[in-house]
């Protein structure tokens, strides 16, 4: 996830070594989970024309959609709670 976070957040364009400096960790570990990313969609790799041996990460539409929708959930469940509890419950709090 927070692969996908750093790609959709952060300007591109995005490289293993890159993303691995950025996490923190192994750029086997980066390859490992953009082979899944990939694999459902989210990420694409395009090779650097200038240097083969280098390749791009891109959020592809679907990824973008995917982090979207992520984001309305973790606003909907930090939004504020008074719009979760009926005034029911909030006077039987207070009393």
């Amino acid at each position: 996830m927070a692969l996908l976070l750093v790609a959709g957040q952060e300007q591109g364009p995005h490289t293993v070594r890159g993303l691995a400096a950025r996490l923190g960790v192994s750029k086997p570990v980066v390859t490992r989970a953009l082979n899944s990313l990939s694999a459902i969609g989210l990420v694409r790799r395009r090779r650097d024309e200038r240097d083969r041996r280098s390749v791009f990460v891109d959020l592809t539409s679907q990824g973008e959609a995917f982090l979207d929708d992520f984001a309305a959930m973790i606003d909907s469940a930090t939004g504020d709670g008074e719009d979760r509890v009926t005034t029911t419950e909030r006077a039987a709090a207070h009393a």
